[in-house]
């Protein structure tokens, strides 16, 4: 005997996805039987008042969707639609032939309702009406919607390698992490897959209307046989009977596919924004008074054309004369408080009061100054991400250098260029360049096929040649091997390397004590037993600081904290320290010059120079005689010349009480040089001398 609790509190315990899950089987048997058994009128009402109720909510959901990839599963919905419809026709074709002949009402009230009361009772009428509906949904919507369909499936799939590359090149820059260009990239993936079976469940529906024809025929002429041959029925009465039965039939059906063709219509013609269909419209038909005013004049003119409508026409031009007007003082208003707001700021700002300590501004560590027309790029509700992508670059910068930088301050200056941009450290201006926003850059990428019809400029960071390119060009340059990226990541690049390259300037004593308050939560007795007990926190700032200095991550501080604690004791100088704790990251140092290579390349002094820069040290000048110094820097470019053509790291290899004096002397000419002491090359490295500098 079956557990009848067992039973519900099995049912109770399905959870709503499991539900969900069993949704997908029950619908294709519940077609299925609707094809193979035969069902009572009442359920058919049911069936097609479901479906009319379902083309409804599908035509909603589609004119409320703000982005494609909201509806991804509206071709599988297509398909079950169509299904849907189709096993409908069977089930009400069998039911008309079985008792058509006991009147219009055997086939249930939906039917007869849309028989009698839409076509007014007559077949003619009706023939036409659903001929009509018929062609409308094939010939105009349909056609369209797969054409349109068609269509943005090849541009999605020929863009598909752009994109991608230009997540790589984000990803490699470092202004997105992994996690996100893993989201970027399914969602590329996403709307080729969604546009590729739009493309293919278009074709549902023009199949769905070249068999909505041919059930009507076959329904009207099966059923004249049925009625005239078996029931023995007048030839009027057969078709009167059969013909409306047949009618509502295929109106009950035909309309609710007219919707989802609509439905389908309007999701492959949608644009991606933030707005619906419905605001898109209203939002860009009628926004503008000067358009709906010119609209107003000529209907105007034509009401006055004797015969015409003139009492409909001049009605209508009197709306649109109320509406242009409305839409007028609307636009004026925001004018007008615009103006009001800039008068109150002037008067405020010219207001004369006594000198105090708030007009004392101090100088911002990192900013950036702006032109009027980059101000949407810093407002999140014109979609501006320049915010965004700052954040990220200081994230950024934190995770690979060891220490949060300072906060970055937008400024809008009104007296540089429109589309020009300038920024600062701690009050310096380090670096500056145009942008355009609302337009693209096409950066030259070496796989390029042809030039662009645009001004050839350079982007500010690395000086690649490329185009500022407007939107509707950004597929065809990418197709063409351009790499495309947005105006802001333009400027976050620009910052992103402006801050790497003054990075020491950025690290200030309030940093470094910040940075030992971080890590002393990690490491409390390290950082107690050393700063202030061993050294103070000036000389633990001097000697990051020279850290920075040389582009060395202090990410690692249990090794540069334990290094000062075994030294520190006996050395205090800042220098003498610093070249400590370079030994003690030398492992770092290999992996960021050379990565994985085993053997490293390196530029190397001749024995004699090496001996008399050392002859000078001993002889405590710390200067270098100035012939000496024109021929070394000369010698030192050439060098650096020929590692550049070799495509070998920019590193020279000299004795360790050289490394810091000649590292600080080249530094100045040659920022991209690191030196190397030979006890910061780690024993399993081989070396290869690739060019030597020396001097006769």
């Amino acid at each position: 005997m079956i557990n009848l609790s067992s039973f519900f509190r099995i049912v109770k315990n399905l959870k709503t996805t499991q539900w969900q899950i069993l949704s997908g089987p029950i619908l294709i048997l519940m077609i299925l039987s609707m094809m193979v058994l035969p069902l009572a009128p009442f359920v058919l009402d049911i069936f097609f008042t479901f479906n009319i109720a379902l083309s409804i909510i599908i035509l909603l959901v589609s004119m409320f969707t703000r982005h494609t990839l909201e509806f991804t599963a509206f071709p599988t919905i297509l398909l079950f639609s169509t299904l849907l419809r189709l096993a409908l026709n069977v089930a009400s074709t069998r039911v008309i032939f079985l008792k058509g002949h006991t009147g219009t009402d055997s086939a249930g009230r939906v039917i007869e309702s849309f028989g009698h009361f839409l076509v007014g009772g007559n077949f003619a009428i009706g023939i036409v009406v659903f001929i009509i509906l018929v062609i409308i949904n094939f010939i105009v919507i349909t056609k369209g919607a797969s054409r349109i369909a068609e269509v943005g499936a090849r541009f999605i799939l020929d863009a598909m390698p752009g994109k991608q590359m230009a997540i790589d090149a984000d990803l490699n820059a470092g202004l997105i992490g992994e996690e996100k260009a893993k989201k970027r990239r399914l969602k590329i993936t996403q709307e080729a897959d969604f546009y590729g079976s739009m493309d293919g469940a278009s074709k549902f529906v023009r199949g769905d209307a070249i068999a909505g024809i041919l059930i009507m025929i076959i329904n009207i002429f099966g059923g004249l046989i049925i009625g005239l041959m078996q029931h023995h029925m007048l030839l009027n009465k057969a078709v009167e009977v059969y013909t409306l039965l047949t009618i509502g039939d295929g109106l009950v059906a035909q309309i609710p596919a007219l919707v989802i063709s609509t439905a389908a219509g309007v999701i492959v013609t949608r644009v991606s924004s933030n707005q619906n269909v419905g605001e898109q419209m209203v939002d860009q038909l009628f926004c503008n008074p000067q358009v709906i005013l010119l609209s107003a004049i000529v209907l105007g003119i034509l009401g006055l054309v004797p015969g015409m409508p003139n009492i409909i026409f001049l009605t209508f031009t009197v709306l649109l004369f109320v509406l242009s007007w409305w839409l007028y003082e609307k636009k004026y208003d925001l004018e007008n408080n615009f103006l009001n707001s800039n008068k109150k700021y002037k008067l405020i700002h010219d207001a004369i009061s006594e000198a105090s300590w708030k007009d004392v501004e101090l100088e911002d560590p990192i900013r950036i100054e702006i032109g009027y027309k980059l101000t949407p790029m810093t407002d999140i509700n014109q979609k501006g991400d320049l915010l965004d992508r700052i954040r990220v670059v200081r994230k950024k910068i934190a995770q690979e250098i060891g220490f949060l930088p300072p906060l970055v301050r937008i400024k809008n200056n009104m007296n540089l260029s429109g589309n020009l941009y300038r920024i600062f450290i701690k009050g310096v201006e380090v670096g500056q360049g145009k942008c355009f926003y609302g337009r693209f850059m096409a950066i030259n990428s070496g796989r390029e096929t042809e030039p662009l019809p645009f001004e050839k400029i350079y982007e500010p960071t690395f000086g690649l040649s490329g185009y500022w390119i407007d939107e509707e060009f950004k597929n065809t340059a990418q197709k063409k091997g351009y790499s495309v990226i947005e105006s802001s990541v333009v400027l976050s690049t620009h910052l992103n390397f402006l801050i790497t390259k003054h990075i020491d300037e950025l690290f200030g004593r309030q940093e470094a004590q910040q940075l030992l308050e971080h890590v002393s939560v990690e490491m409390p007795k390290l950082t107690e037993d050393l700063v202030p007990n061993i050294i103070n926190l000036t000389v633990l700032h001097k000697v990051l600081k020279n850290l920075l200095s040389e582009h060395v991550p202090i990410r690692d501080m249990r090794t540069i904290l334990e290094s000062l604690s075994e030294c520190a004791d006996t050395q205090k100088d800042p220098n003498e320290l610093t070249s400590t704790v370079r030994i003690a990251l030398r492992k770092i140092l290999m992996q960021k010059l050379f990565n994985q290579n085993s053997i490293i390349e390196i530029i190397g002094l001749e024995s004699n120079l090496e001996q008399l820069l050392l002859n000078s040290l001993k002889a405590g000048t710390n200067v270098i005689e100035p012939t000496l110094s024109a021929s070394l820097l000369v010698k030192t470019k050439e060098a650096i010349q020929k590692q550049l053509l070799i495509s070998a790291p920019l590193v020279l290899l000299v004795s360790h009480p050289l490394r810091y004096f000649l590292s600080k002397f080249l530094r100045q000419s040659f920022p991209e040089l690191t030196v190397l002491s030979h006890l910061e090359i780690i024993d399993a490295k081989k070396i290869k001398m690739t060019n030597i500098i020396g001097i006769s």
